[in-house]
């Protein structure tokens, strides 16, 4: 609101000062400081709003040490991390930009979605929550709407690639790419590190990549979906979920930053997404809301962010990812999400295995997901947090030096 307000007042009055907000990078500074001042000075006031209500999380004697003493710990502290991004988002980020209205989407859909079952917990007392059908419900209506909205939005464009051609009279020119559609992506570690999804369906013949949609619609929903419930999976101790994001969605802020800028993309060699630029003030947003979190999530945390946190934290990770085509990074980037899940994955497939060929079923790890193995071997909370930081900041990394290594 305020990009419009100053925009307006720069053309029409010329004040002093106003074309800054012009500038995506003062817009995207001033999200990242409004959304940690939201996220510490405001958080402390939803904790104890959480907390006059009662709304504490419902812990379940699993063993682990320290476990009793976050017995009625408030939860639903995700509310924190949403309102600080949405305010900053709403007030400095061009909220016309289809990029920016997906996010916003994203993060209101996951977040009434993750409400929901933290209030079951809470309210309903049932441990289960919202039944998983329906979250997988949730998470492919979700990834239907953010796949549809990027193949078919005309707003949803990048810019082809220069090409040499010869004119009649034999002079080699350059001619610069337009922006076309496209459902291209980016493969790493490959020389020309792009994909097209139509590939995929070109051996049906001519015009089968009209139909390309059918292969790329249901990739974002796989997408959307593993990643939301990595994220979701990962909540399990103080800090971990929140810092590991943060460390994540920094690092996709680098690349939002270089696949908006004309200039670094066509040195890094990397596809220029047409709007994207826009997609930087969401993105810092999101990051001083989950740093700012953390102020009250480390170790000792008071305050849970539950599935309104976790579910949004990991549909807005996987849609960020999508709209600057790095989804086929998700693996290395989001490696700490998804060593959880395969942890869970394996551990189950394994148990039923064994149960069913030996009549006893055995477990690969003590405890499943990954972090609660750890804690079983008894190492500290603490300890396992900034260990997962650590990998998480060489999965980073390993992501960025992609960007050359081919």
């Amino acid at each position: 609101m305020l990009y419009y307000l100053f925009e307006f007042l720069e053309k029409e009055y010329q004040l002093p000062g106003a074309s800054l907000f012009g500038f995506t990078t003062f817009r995207a500074a001033m999200a990242i400081l409004f959304s940690l001042i939201i996220a510490t000075v405001y958080g402390k006031k939803v904790i104890l709003l959480l907390q006059r209500k009662q709304i504490g999380e419902s812990i379940r004697d699993l063993g682990l040490q320290g476990q009793e003493q976050k017995a009625g710990t408030p939860t639903m502290g995700g509310l924190i991390i949403i309102m600080a991004t949405l305010i900053p988002v709403l007030l400095f980020a061009d909220i016309l930009n289809i990029y920016i209205i997906l996010l916003i989407v994203t993060t209101v859909w996951m977040g009434v979605i993750g409400f929901i079952d933290d209030y079951i917990k809470t309210f309903k007392k049932d441990k289960e929550g919202l039944k998983g059908r329906f979250k997988i419900l949730g998470q492919v209506v979700l990834g239907l709407i953010v796949g549809a909205t990027l193949y078919f939005h005309p707003q949803v464009t990048m810019r082809d690639h220069d090409k040499t051609v010869i004119t009649k009279e034999y002079q080699v020119e350059q001619v610069k790419g337009a922006d076309i559609k496209s459902t291209r992506t980016t493969v790493p570690f490959i020389k020309n590190n792009e994909f097209d999804y139509g590939n995929l369906i070109a051996w049906a013949g001519e015009g089968a990549k009209d139909y390309v949609w059918l292969i790329f619609i249901p990739m974002i929903i796989l997408i959307v979906t593993a990643v939301s419930n990595g994220a979701n999976l990962t909540d399990g101790i103080d800090g971990l979920a929140a810092g590991t994001s943060a460390i994540i969605v920094f690092t996709l802020g680098i690349f939002t930053w270089v696949s908006g800028n004309i200039i670094f993309s066509d040195y890094l060699d990397i596809m220029y997404i047409t709007g994207v630029g826009e997609l930087l003030v969401f993105v810092t947003a999101f990051v001083g809301a989950l740093v700012g979190f953390l102020w009250y999530n480390a170790f000792p945390a008071t305050v849970f962010m539950g599935d309104t946190g976790s579910l949004t934290i990991g549909g807005v990770i996987a849609v960020i990812a999508i709209i600057i085509r790095k989804e086929l990074l998700i693996p290395v980037l989001c490696g700490i999400f998804f060593a959880e899940s395969i942890s869970v994955m394996l551990q189950v497939g394994y148990f039923k295995y064994t149960k069913k060929k030996l009549g006893e079923g055995k477990r690969v790890f003590l405890m499943a997901p990954l972090h609660h193995h750890y804690q079983k071997r008894g190492y500290h909370e603490s300890k396992i947090v900034t260990r997962f930081w650590i990998v998480g900041i060489m999965l980073a990394i390993i992501t960025i030096v992609t960007l050359k290594v081919r």
